[in-house]
């Protein structure tokens, strides 16, 4: 897959946990983390599983990103949302074709979201 500015036609939004206190403790809350960043998306399984009898579907999917010092940051403790769907970050790793130039994140998220 080339990729160029044009592939990148998604928008997606970096989430952090950080500890926030609400009045009894510290609790751990989703805030957003830096400003959007384009990126290329291509969803590369499905699936589905019963538990405590039902059906639970996930989709793993694979986002693009440009490389920067922010984008380099990131790892899979945080999360990242897409056209509403909040997805768990599972990897990250490099693009082959030339050293820091795309991040490639390999994401799941419950498609009933």
């Amino acid at each position: 897959m080339v990729l160029n500015a044009a592939t990148l036609d998604r928008r997606v939004q970096f989430r952090r946990a950080v500890l926030v206190d609400d009045g009894y403790g510290q609790v751990e809350q989703w805030q957003d983390h830096g400003a959007p960043v384009f990126a290329a998306k291509r969803d590369i399984s499905d699936a589905e599983r019963w538990n405590a009898g039902q059906v639970q579907a996930s989709i793993t999917t694979r986002f693009t990103v440009r490389w920067s010092g922010f984008t380099a940051d990131i790892d899979p403790t945080d999360r990242l949302t897409c056209e509403g769907r909040e997805y768990e970050i599972t990897g990250i790793k490099e693009t082959p074709d030339r050293r820091r130039r795309m991040l490639e994140l390999t994401c799941s998220a419950w498609a009933d979201q």
